[in-house]
């Protein structure tokens, strides 16, 4: 892993709405892993354009909104690529309501799901493992926003939200592609 502290929800949503650009973190982190799960090459930086051109109207983001993401962007391929699973989904803490991390979640997945399938345009080579998992993505983004605060939902958050972790492994491992042994040196 980097040297440089990692982003956290939080630190991400503050900078996106100190520079007044309307989007959710965990969004964001969710196209840039669901391109990179599904074989988006290390090496490509259209992303910045894609997001541009899906979040804020083909307009340049602020400098300091370019920086996060590209410093969010190499910690995805960082965790990704690490074999002790460092990987994790960016959600609001835990110190936020159930809504609110399901919120989260949902924005999450949503994200993935669109990363995704802008860089996995065909399907068809895809399992049906990955294919069961974008499905199950969705019904995950159309989750009622109506949740209990209890102790049940808390647990159901928890696992909905590990399942959705795994699964995102499941997929970089089918569909993800390594940077060469150059690239590796760069995002180290």
């Amino acid at each position: 892993m980097s040297e440089q502290s990692l982003l956290d929800f939080a630190q991400f949503q503050a900078i996106l709405s100190a520079e007044s650009v309307q989007i959710h973190a965990a969004e964001v982190h969710g196209v840039l892993t669901g391109l990179v799960a599904a074989g988006y090459e290390f090496e490509n930086t259209d992303y910045l354009a894609m997001l541009n051109d899906m979040f804020n109207q083909g307009e340049g983001f602020p400098v300091a909104v370019k920086s996060a993401i590209k410093q969010l962007y190499s910690e995805v391929w960082q965790s990704l690529l690490d074999d002790s699973f460092s990987f994790k989904l960016m959600l609001p803490d835990d110190d936020d309501t159930i809504a609110e991390r399901a919120n989260g979640l949902g924005h999450w997945v949503q994200g993935f799901n669109l990363g995704f399938g802008l860089q996995q345009k065909d399907t068809a080579i895809a399992s049906q493992d990955v294919k069961e998992v974008l499905s199950d993505f969705s019904d995950i983004a159309n989750l009622s926003d109506e949740i209990d605060e209890d102790e049940a939902t808390e647990q159901a958050y928890y696992e909905i939200a590990e399942y959705v972790k795994v699964s995102v492994l499941l997929c970089f491992s089918e569909l993800g592609s390594a940077p060469s042994t150059e690239d590796k040196k760069t995002i180290h």
